[in-house]
């Protein structure tokens, strides 16, 4: 039986046949490099419209300003090349050293703030359970208000004298500020009304606490850790990786609130104390940009801006290292 199937696999002529011939690439699908090659073209094809957004809307204009930041621009006339006038205009400008003092003092006073109140909220919500939808999309709505919609209504709220903030402090024996024209009360009266828009930070907290494994908590209370222990050692380090992405978010969106605060003092009439008090940088730049025509100046500020976000997001990134907690470490 050996020797027959042998036989078999050798042709009247001593040779072995011939396998099937390997299928052409022209009979089927593409193989190798012609497959990466389609793959990579439908990839093309899917990612070309961001793009082309990207290009048109985000790149192009920033490559434009960086070019108008060289130049004498009033958009009437065509923009005259003065070198680094604008930027050295920058460290001359009074009211620009006012503006971004108060975008860092508003910063300061709203980033850890609001960290600390949708941390809260979120707790919070971990311990209504059934009720915790219900109360995540009460938190939420604030933040699908229009922002100019709430300047409109925190001016109202925030009024010494007809305000709901007041008059509740009246209730309760306290004199409330003049937080609309005291200089000392506006920006704390603008953190206030942005603590009304902390629903997507008290979502993003709510989430991360829902991951932090139960069986860490029962190990803990095994050992004899206290509830402050259990939130020290176990809750803040599982979710330092939510509290470290909405710091940088909340502090850059700090630094670019506009539409409020322009609704609230710059929208009809200036006053004399919402001139100063109330300027934050991004609308000392519009106003530089639209109202006196300054558009190479203006487009100098918006860079001198993006490099200062830079640093600071630089910085944030540098010092996470040591309070961050990743569990693939």
């Amino acid at each position: 039986m050996g020797g027959v199937g042998r036989a078999t696999s050798i042709d009247a002529a001593g040779r072995a046949p011939r396998r099937p011939a390997a299928r052409r690439r022209g009979d089927g699908a593409p193989r190798g490099g012609g497959l990466r090659r389609a793959e990579a073209r439908a990839a093309w094809l899917f990612i070309a419209p961001w793009v082309i957004g990207f290009v048109v809307f985000t790149a192009g204009p920033m490559i434009a300003s960086l070019y108008l930041s060289f130049t004498e621009y009033d958009v009437l006339r065509p923009p005259k090349p003065v070198g680094l006038d604008n930027y050295a205009q920058l460290l001359q400008d009074p009211r620009l050293r006012v503006s971004l003092w108060n975008s860092f003092f508003y910063t300061a006073l709203f980033v850890p703030l609001a960290t600390l109140v949708a941390l809260c909220l979120a707790l919070l919500l971990d311990r209504v359970h059934r009720a915790a939808g219900f109360f995540r999309t009460v938190f939420y709505l604030p933040s699908l208000t229009p922002t100019v919609a709430v300047g409109a209504l925190f001016l109202w709220i925030l009024n010494p004298n007809v305000g709901l903030i007041n008059r509740g402090l009246a209730l309760v024996g306290i004199d409330g500020p003049a937080w609309t024209t005291d200089p000392t009360w506006i920006k704390p009266g603008l953190v206030l009304m942005s603590l009304w828009s902390l629903g997507g930070t008290v979502v993003i907290y709510y989430a991360a606490l829902r991951g932090v494994p139960v069986t860490l908590y029962e190990a803990a209370r095994i050992e004899g850790a206290s509830a402050w222990q259990e939130f020290r050692h176990v809750t803040l380090p599982l979710i330092s990786g939510a509290i470290f992405f909405t710091l940088i978010v909340n502090t850059i969106a700090a630094l670019q609130i506009f539409d409020e605060v322009y609704t609230m003092y710059f929208g009809q009439m200036e006053s004399g104390a919402a001139s100063n008090a109330a300027l934050f940088y991004v609308i000392y730049l519009f106003r530089q940009a639209f109202e006196f025509l300054h558009m190479g100046y203006a487009s100098a500020m918006a860079w001198l801006l993006f490099v200062l976000i830079m640093l600071l997001t630089a910085i944030q990134l540098r010092l996470s290292r040591r309070w961050v907690y990743y569990e693939g470490r």
